[in-house]
């Protein structure tokens, strides 16, 4: 008989299904969000990011293959999280199975998450290691018809507590900016 150590798995990756990114994907074109970045959302993410005193701030909107950031917010000079001593650079989009915002997404509620170390469930996320995320705070974009059409979001590197007023601001300032993304007609009205 012979005996097999037991091997690391590697990083597991638990991103969960989303079922509705076809419906949401079309529901975004036809509001003619989604494929490009949009000064309005840019300027609601940085008043998120002033509001919450988080670094990073992000209107994402996820098809079934990426997560596409409408709106971001990024410091000007980003904290260094590299052990080289450099940041890695942050773009508009990223894979479905990075990050937190597809979680909110099919939670269909908002995530709190004051140090993502203290769950194994996200602590293996790429952004973690890519970008030092250490603490995020999101709500979903939940649409009058009932379909998430994405994320309101702000991450730091450093441990937040959120709390429950960090909780509120986030779940008002989507509530609110779904209302304004409804009465689309093909410009943000901002």
């Amino acid at each position: 008989m012979s005996y097999d150590p037991p091997r690391p798995a590697g990083r597991l990756l638990l991103t969960p299904e989303d079922k509705e990114a076809p419906a949401r994907t079309h529901r975004l074109r036809r509001l003619g969000l989604g494929e490009r970045p949009e000064p309005a959302l840019d300027a609601f993410a940085r008043g998120l990011a002033e509001l919450t005193g988080a670094p990073y701030a992000m209107v994402n909107f996820p098809d079934e293959q990426r997560q596409f950031y409408a709106g971001l917010y990024v410091p000007a000079v980003a904290p260094v999280v590299r052990g080289d001593g450099t940041s890695p650079q942050v773009g508009r989009a990223l894979p479905r199975d990075h990050g937190f915002c597809p979680h909110v997404v099919a939670r269909r509620k908002a995530l709190v998450l004051e140090d993502v170390r203290d769950y194994p469930r996200f602590a293996g996320n790429p952004v973690v290691d890519e970008f030092g995320i250490r603490s995020y705070l999101g709500a979903p974009l939940l649409d009058g018809t009932g379909l998430v059409l994405g994320t309101v979001s702000v991450a730091d590197v450093e441990p937040r507590p959120w709390g429950k007023p960090g909780l509120t601001a986030i779940k008002e300032h989507a509530a609110h900016l779904v209302l304004r993304l409804e009465g689309l007609d093909g410009t943000l009205p901002y």
